[in-house]
């Protein structure tokens, strides 16, 4: 369970993708229940940190997804061996980390747009 929080860290998630990707990658049934509950025991042993999507110009929280932050990223390092250095998303857990020494609350920011494309198809882009 670990090492897919710390493959995932600063990237959207939710019990139902953790669960999707024990089932494809792992071959594991693991209910969302189950995912969950671990997640919160993270949580709780200030391992990991969840950050709420907010949506900029609608003004309002998105219930889910979340992005899943270590409170320790040399934990998360050390968790995968140090084999997964992806220079973005450690630093997005780092800046994250330290807003929240600085006492502040993070959320993570939502704009959606619409436009239309060349055949005057109206899209929605996040």
């Amino acid at each position: 369970m670990q090492n897919i929080i710390s493959s995932s860290v600063g990237s959207l998630s939710n019990p139902t993708k953790l669960t999707n990707t024990f089932r494809s990658v792992k071959n594991i049934k693991i209910s969302q229940f189950t995912v969950s509950n671990y997640l919160n025991y993270f949580i709780d042993a200030f391992l990991i940190e969840k950050a709420r999507r907010y949506d900029v110009k609608g003004r309002k929280y998105i219930s889910s997804p979340y992005k899943y932050y270590f409170s320790d990223i040399r934990l998360r390092n050390a968790r995968l061996n140090f084999r997964q250095n992806e220079q973005s998303h450690i630093m997005e857990n780092v800046i994250y980390n330290e807003h929240r020494m600085r006492g502040l609350n993070v959320d993570v920011g939502v704009v959606e747009y619409n436009y239309k494309d060349e055949n005057k198809k109206r899209l929605e882009k996040i």
